[in-house]
């Protein structure tokens, strides 16, 4: 019994250590980000580096008021940030995004897809493309985030977020994804 309890702790701290760390945009420097989070050598385990690039891309794009999602943004978007963290490796990347702009080439306007085209496009991704499903919906997520005052990435709240995004469509297939995007309920970071 000792040994089943030993062992049930053990695997309780070590999902607790192999979480991905939570990204406090205020209070992570352009170096922080550059060296730990998306560079080669992260220290502990972190998502896919693009979907980090695409979660602060969808953020930057909610904190700039814009609906869009730019299609072919994405390569610029993070070669500008990347050099706006190389030429100004103090700043926070809050500030940091502050000054990135996307291009807005190919737009898409979430406020014209409705939650029902969204819903069954994303299904039908996931089952081809599961990668490509959660870079999407990564770029929602931050998206989300931006637009609920919160300046925080949490994996472990992302864990949820697709789910719940899908969930609040279906209350209301009619309505544009960024309205959904809107009322979506985020897990409190740290959750």
């Amino acid at each position: 019994m000792k040994l089943l309890g030993g062992c049930v702790l053990f695997l309780c701290l070590w999902a607790g250590m192999c979480r991905a760390a939570e990204i406090n945009l205020v209070t992570t420097s352009c170096s922080k980000y550059q060296n730990e989070i998306v560079g080669p050598a992260a220290p502990t385990p972190t998502p896919d580096p693009i979907n980090i690039v695409m979660w602060l891309f969808g953020y930057s794009v909610a904190k700039s008021g814009s609906h869009y999602m730019y299609g072919e943004a994405l390569a610029g978007f993070g070669f500008a940030l990347d050099a706006e963290c190389k030429n100004n490796p103090s700043e926070s990347l809050l500030d940091a995004l502050a000054v990135v702009k996307p291009s807005s080439k190919n737009p898409m306007d979430l406020s014209s897809l409705d939650c029902a085209t969204f819903s069954k496009r994303h299904v039908d991704l996931a089952g081809k493309d599961a990668e490509g499903a959660k870079t999407i919906m990564m770029w929602l997520f931050g998206f989300a985030v931006g637009t609920s005052g919160s300046h925080l990435y949490d994996p472990g709240a992302y864990e949820a977020f697709p789910s719940a995004l899908l969930a609040e469509c279906a209350k209301r297939p009619e309505r544009s994804l960024f309205e959904a995007l809107g009322t979506v309920k985020l897990p409190k970071a740290g959750n």
